[in-house]
């Protein structure tokens, strides 16, 4: 009974310790009770954008529609619901921006009917009560703000990933949307779209969850499960996106010579300019997925490595043994390559045998992600591999062909040296490598390696198209600005 009570307490710790790393944000912040209004979250963007400098003259703006275009609605479990992806609001939003920018002074157009109304109620009752006095006339705009949502797509990038063993395991899911702006500034007395800026957002949701269910006794049976998925909210990445687009619009515009920065600024928005311009460089550079080409790949590379070769044949056991070696990858292109891999280690079976092999081998070598820092491996290719004695090169006995395959991960830290990792299935077309001939199956092994992986020669990266900058300030063309009153 002590026996069965000990481990009943030792499944219920383990699955109190999966739960508590994977649950424990969903424990401590479980809405169990109403909340009080707040104030609306501020997005990354908000900070940077009161942050920019001061304008000469603020610009009076008028924003009749920026609305969603999409037309998209949103997705659920069981097919597609009536409540739109994309928030009905973004007029507001952008008017919201306008105003925390400061460099706009945005008037009311959306329901101007309203406000024509209204004054015609205020001059009929002005009119009885005091002859002469009018109002003011209404501002007029020096540009009007335009465009929309134009895009949500959903699921770009879905994926996951899970472990279980014994009932116990965790796993992970994830899915990225992404919504899509386009604002552009049009001048009010020709007609002219002065500037047009395109921004998007991408939208993450993410569940994790683990689970325990094991039998702890006859007809005992423990489950135990927690999970926690957090959603970004549509509305603070349209909120995010529009205010990159003012913000985009400002600087350009300075750029461009539409407005100006105050003179004490002046500085201060050269910074701004720059940091906008090198931003702009490396999103020309990054495709939909966010993937940017990093890193020239290189001609070649000189990978020594240490290891560990694992036996499997025709003895029960199968020992971990020390293994090295040293592989040459020519590139023919950035993702395809020819591979030369000469390699030494022991295999072993504890209290069976144990023998020094050699390898040489040639393979095909792919990157899938050649410009990246971090980059996939795929190889595949046959060779020999002997039975070695003291040293590497002192072969005794037969040389067997062999075929061998893995996978393996990269960094590189730089432009001359980087690191790499590898796990390999080897095959010898021998069932005699253990010294031992029985059963249907050859013997193989498996082979892990890490080691430095040295460059020499780099392929070219892909040559973006330059960015023009006309200068950091021009002379501001004339515009409706701050009225003088």
């Amino acid at each position: 009974m002590k026996i069965r009570l000990l481990t009943l307490i030792q499944v219920v710790i383990l699955s109190g310790l999966i739960s508590g790393l994977t649950g424990c944000t969903a424990f401590f912040h479980q809405p169990t009770q109403p909340r009080r209004a707040r104030l609306g979250e501020e997005t990354p963007t908000t900070v940077s954008l009161r942050q920019l400098p001061l304008a000469k003259e603020k610009v009076v703006a008028a924003v009749y529609k920026f609305r969603d275009l999409t037309g998209q609605y949103k997705q659920t479990e069981t097919g597609t619901g009536f409540s739109t992806a994309v928030t009905q609001g973004t007029t507001n939003i952008l008017l919201k921006a306008l105003e925390e920018s400061g460099w706009f002074i945005a008037i009311e157009r959306e329901n101007v009917s309203n406000l024509l109304n209204e004054r015609k109620i205020v001059r009929s009752s002005v009119a009885q009560f005091k002859e002469g006095e009018n109002l003011p006339p209404l501002l007029f705009a020096g540009i009007i703000l335009e465009g929309g949502v134009v895009s949500y797509d959903a699921n770009i990038i879905t994926g996951g990933g899970g472990v279980q063993y014994f009932g116990a395991g965790a796993s992970t899911q994830y899915r990225q949307d992404r919504v899509t702006v386009y604002l552009r500034a049009v001048s009010t007395k020709s007609g002219k779209i002065l500037k047009t800026i395109y921004t998007s957002k991408t939208i993450l949701s993410q569940t994790v969850n683990a689970s325990l269910f094991r039998y702890v006794d006859f007809k005992r049976l423990l489950e135990t499960e927690t999970g926690l998925t957090t959603t970004e909210p549509g509305q603070l990445a349209v909120t995010e996106a529009i205010e990159k687009a003012v913000e985009g619009l400002i600087i350009e515009g300075v750029r461009d010579g539409l407005w100006s920065p105050a003179d004490k600024s002046a500085g201060a928005m050269k910074t701004t300019l720059e940091a906008y311009e090198k931003e702009k460089t490396i999103m020309s550079e990054t495709d939909v997925f966010g993937l940017r080409k990093e890193i020239a790949p290189p001609f070649l590379s000189l990978h020594p490595y240490a290891g560990v070769l694992r036996y499997y044949g025709d003895y029960a056991r199968h020992t971990l043994k020390g293994s090295y070696g040293a592989s040459l990858d020519f590139h023919i292109t950035p993702v395809f390559g020819i591979q030369v891999n000469g390699a030494t280690g022991v295999l072993a079976s504890e209290g069976a045998f144990s023998r020094n092999i050699t390898s040489l081998e040639g393979n095909l070598i792919i990157r899938p992600m050649p410009y990246e820092r971090w980059t996939p491996l795929l190889f595949i290719g046959a060779g020999t591999v002997s039975q070695s004695g003291s040293s590497p090169f002192r072969f005794q006995g037969a040389s067997y062909l062999q075929a061998q395959g893995g996978l393996g991960v990269q960094f590189s830290a730089s432009k001359a040296i980087g690191f790499r990792s590898t796990i390999s299935y080897n095959q010898p077309f021998t069932d005699a490598l253990d010294g031992r001939i029985a059963g249907t199956r050859n013997d193989y092994y498996l082979r892990g390696t890490l080691g430095l992986v040295i460059h020499i020669g780099r392929f070219s990266l892909p040559k973006s198209r330059p960015l023009t900058t006309q200068g950091v300030f021009q002379q501001a063309t004339p515009l409706n600005t701050t009225p003088k009153n």
